[in-house]
C-alpha cells in the first residue's frame, strides 16, 4: 500500500501527459487583469432608459462595489435580479432549494433561477427590456453557474430581449480536457456538448451555445464585454470565492477532477476547511491522511459526516500544471474493498461524466489512461470548434 501511495504522489507532482503550462512558468500572466464590469464606459450607453434585468450573485464586484450598487449609482433602472445556484450571496449548500425574495438593501425582486424555476418566465421579464450577466465561472462543465447562462441565452432569445454578459477570466482557462458530453446525458450539470474543462471565460462560451443555437434554433442580440491584460495563458486566481465549498485556487483547480467522487462513499473535504483540496473514504486502504467531516457553513449533513476518513492530502499538488486525469478516480475505486457500494448515485455519476460508458469501463477493469484515450478525437473535434469563439489569445 505505500508503495502505491508513493508511486500515486509521484505521479500527482510531475506533469501528466494532459497537463498544461505550469503556473510558474506562465510568462504572459498580466499584472492587472480588469474584468468586463468594469469598462463602464462600453455598456452604460446600452442601458440608458432601459429597464435591466440582472443575473448576478456574490462575486458580481467591481473591486470592492457590488455591481448592483454601482449601477444604482449610476442611476440605472435595475427592475430585478434572477441569482443562480447557492443564491444570490452566494452561501447556500450544494443543491439546497432557493426560494424566491428581496434584496434587503434596496428592495429589489430577487427571482431564484436554482430549483424548479431555472429558466426566467416570460411573466418574471415582461418588465425587463435588457439582461445583464455577471457571474464569475471556474471553467468546469458541471460548475451550474453556465447551465444558467444557457437558459438566459434561451430566455432573451425567446422573448427577444438582448443580452450583455460582463466578461470574467476562466481560472482553468489554460487547457481543454475530459470527455464531451453525450446529448443523452443533457442535465442541469451539463447542457451543452463540451468537455470536462473547455478553455472558455463566460463570453465566450455564450457566444458558442448562441452561435450554435445549442439554447434555441434563433440566436439572441448577445453583446460580450470584454476583460483587459487577459488571455489563455493567464493564471487568475479569484477575489471572492466562487461557492462555499471552493475556497481557493487550490479547490478550483483540483475540482474538474475531484467533483467526480461526489456521487460515491469518498469525502471530498466537504466539512472540513480543505474542500475540493482532501479526499478520502471510511477505508484504511485509501491513503495514510486522515480527516473527519463535520457540519460547516456551506456543507450541512456532508459525505461521512463524523466518520474517519483515510486518503490523500493534495493541497501541494502542483493542480495547475496537472490539469484534468481520471486517475485519482480510478485508483480509490480499484483500492476501495467493498467495490460494490463505491458508487452511491451512478445516474449522477454518468450525468457528471456526461456518458455511460467511463462507469462501465471503470467497472471492467479498464485504466486510467486506456479511459482517457477514448475520448480525444470528440477532444479534438471541440477544439477546431472553439477556435471561432475564442475573444483572447489561446494557450497554442
Amino acid at each position: 500500500m505505500d508503495k502505491l501511495l508513493s508511486l500515486l504522489f509521484v505521479i500527482l507532482i510531475g506533469l501528466s501527459p494532459l497537463s498544461c503550462k505550469s503556473k510558474a512558468n506562465s510568462s504572459n500572466t498580466p499584472e492587472k487583469i480588469k474584468v468586463g464590469a468594469e469598462a463602464m464606459q462600453e455598456y452604460l450607453p446600452l442601458l440608458k432608459g432601459k429597464r435591466v434585468g440582472l443575473i448576478i450573485n456574490h462575486t458580481s464586484t467591481i473591486g470592492k462595489t457590488h455591481l448592483l450598487d454601482t449601477l444604482l449609482s449610476s442611476d440605472v433602472n435595475v427592475t430585478a435580479i434572477f441569482a443562480p445556484e447557492h443564491g444570490f450571496r452566494g452561501d447556500a449548500d450544494a443543491g439546497a432549494h432557493i426560494d424566491n425574495s428581496k434584496d434587503a438593501k434596496t428592495g429589489i425582486s430577487i427571482v431564484s433561477l436554482y430549483g424548479k424555476n431555472k429558466k426566467p418566465t416570460a411573466e418574471q421579464i415582461k418588465g425587463i427590456d435588457i439582461f445583464v450577466f455577471d457571474i464569475q465561472d471556474v471553467g468546469v462543465r458541471f460548475y451550474t453557474y453556465i447551465s444558467t447562462l444557457h437558459y438566459i441565452i434561451e430566455a432573451a432569445s425567446e422573448n427577444n430581449k438582448p443580452l450583455i454578459v460582463l466578461d470574467r477570466p476562466n481560472p482553468n482557462g489554460h487547457y481543454v480536457a475530459g470527455p464531451v458530453l453525450e446529448k443523452e446525458f443533457k442535465s442541469f450539470v451539463g447542457m451543452n456538448p463540451i468537455p470536462v474543462v473547455y478553455g472558455l471565460t463566460m463570453g465566450e462560451l455564450a457566444e458558442m451555445i448562441n452561435g450554435e443555437s445549442w439554447a434555441n434554433k434563433t440566436e439572441c442580440d448577445l453583446t460580450v464585454i470584454k476583460c483587459e491584460n487577459y488571455d489563455h495563458t493567464s493564471a487568475y486566481e479569484l477575489p471572492i470565492k466562487p461557492s462555499p465549498n471552493l475556497p481557493n485556487a487550490q479547490s478550483i483547480y483540483l475540482y474538474p477532477s475531484i467533483c467526480f467522487f461526489e456521487p460515491t462513499q469518498i469525502s471530498v473535504g466537504r466539512g472540513t476547511d480543505n474542500q475540493f483540496q482532501v479526499i478520502g473514504g471510511p477505508d484504511k486502504n485509501l491513503g495514510n491522511y486522515h480527516f473527519i467531516p463535520t457540519d460547516k457553513p456551506g456543507a450541512h449533513n456532508p459525505v461521512n459526516k463524523g466518520i474517519d476518513c483515510y486518503g490523500l492530502d493534495l493541497r501541494k499538488v502542483d493542480a495547475f500544471a496537472n490539469g484534468f486525469d481520471l486517475k485519482l478516480l480510478f485508483d480509490f475505486y480499484n483500492n476501495f474493498e467493498k467495490k460494490s457500494s463505491f458508487f452511491t448515485n451512478e445516474k449522477f455519476f454518468n450525468l457528471l461524466t456526461g456518458n455511460s460508458w467511463i462507469l462501465k469501463d471503470l467497472k471492467a477493469g479498464k485504466s486510467a489512461e486506456e479511459v482517457q484515450g477514448k475520448w480525444q478525437e470528440d477532444l479534438k473535434a471541440f477544439k477546431t470548434l472553439r477556435k471561432k469563439y475564442l475573444l483572447y489569445t489561446d494557450f497554442e
